[in-house]
């Protein structure tokens, strides 16, 4: 069995529970995250079920060979939060589970446990560290990069819903040689969780957007350019808005909303695909609804997000590409600074099953 000793974590000590973190225990389990994103806590949390964790969860836990740890303020011994060390498998992996009271967030204390839990499972035969979360659950998934965890797939349908439905994971592991070290995104998040110009906002795609998005994919004229050209499935839409926010968080694109920005109305979508980090490029793509075309509001949008991409990331080449016939995202690059570089022949298809010539552009760092 692995040793109960109480192990430093910065501002938290991890440490065995004690009698008295049923109360904080109740009162942190009421918290709507904790409710949306951890489906095998009771709903509602009773003291009961704070006991009975108490005296036979989480002792069991230790019992298998795991360890079950309470987050602690470091100063007062306050309970904050849960670490959980689920038993070895016979390959030497373990995974992490945890949960955080809303009044003890923002302060990096959970990320600092994992940072102190990791070298401890390692030292004693652990190969490999496993964390996984809901792909909407950014909190937890930025906990585990800044612990020096790597992202590495989406586990799809592998946790229940409390609505009956199933959600996917995403997994991020950290093994024995890795420096432990902040896994850094390569697509920073936008600085106050937005960009606007006073007329055009960008902010991140998120799951409230989907029926605008499928709205506007659906469009006759959106259809038309769409690679494939084919509207897409309303479940697919859905799931795409759900894993935007794991999909930027992991540097791998980075989608965003086009906003008006007085009334905070969806008109659009623009988005960071195809990065390329060593040769520092990425592609963009968009569209808008009909309601909001001919009014420079793409244009606006562009210029934000290249200003952004330019500033805060490491990008130096943004390349778009667009049908020959698609006149009006050619003029919307053009007022954005875009230049035509290549004509790459018959990439794209076509409804009718032919195939077009892609015109390329390019934006380059200045």
């Amino acid at each position: 069995m692995l040793p109960r000793s109480p192990i430093p974590a910065g501002p938290a000590v991890l440490r065995p529970h004690e009698p008295g973190d049923a109360e904080s225990m109740v009162l942190a389990c009421a918290d709507p995250e904790i409710v949306r994103h951890v489906p095998l806590v009771p709903a509602p949390y009773t003291a009961g079920d704070a006991r009975a964790f108490l005296a036979e969860l989480a002792p069991a836990v230790w019992e298998r060979g795991g360890a079950a740890f309470a987050v602690a303020d470091a100063g007062t011994g306050t309970w904050l939060g849960n670490l959980d060390l689920k038993p070895v498998d016979p390959f030497g992996c373990a995974e992490l589970g945890y949960l955080l009271a809303p009044w003890a967030r923002g302060r990096g204390v959970m990320s600092g446990a994992l940072r102190a839990l990791a070298p401890w499972a390692f030292g004693h035969g652990v190969r490999r560290l496993e964390i996984t979360a809901g792909v909407e659950n950014l909190p937890s998934q930025r906990a585990a990069m800044a612990a020096g965890f790597h992202p590495e797939g989406v586990r799809r349908g592998a946790i229940p819903r409390r609505d009956g439905g199933r959600d996917d994971l995403a997994a991020y592991a950290r093994l024995p040689g890795d420096t432990g070290e902040r896994v850094r995104s390569y697509l920073p998040g936008l600085p106050d969780g937005r960009l606007t110009d006073g007329v055009a906002a960008l902010t991140p795609l998120g799951p409230g957007d989907a029926g605008a998005f499928q709205k506007m994919m659906t469009d006759p004229e959106t259809v038309r350019y769409s690679v494939p050209p084919v509207p897409p499935d309303p479940a697919d839409t859905e799931t795409r808005c759900r894993h935007a926010g794991m999909w930027w968080l992991r540097g791998e694109r980075a989608e965003m909303a086009v906003r008006d920005a007085t009334t905070g109305e969806f008109a659009g979508h623009l988005q960071v695909m195809n990065v390329v980090p060593p040769i520092g490029q990425a592609m963009i793509g968009y569209s808008l609804l009909p309601g909001f075309r001919g009014r420079g509001l793409m244009t606006r949008a562009v210029n934000l997000l290249c200003e952004w991409a330019f500033t805060a990331t490491a990008l130096h080449r943004l390349v778009a590409g667009t049908d020959p016939a698609n006149v009006a995202s050619h003029r919307v690059l053009e007022r954005a600074g875009f230049s035509r570089e290549a004509v790459i022949r018959e990439l794209l298809p076509a409804a009718d099953g032919t195939r077009h010539d892609d015109q390329q552009w390019v934006r380059l760092r200045r």
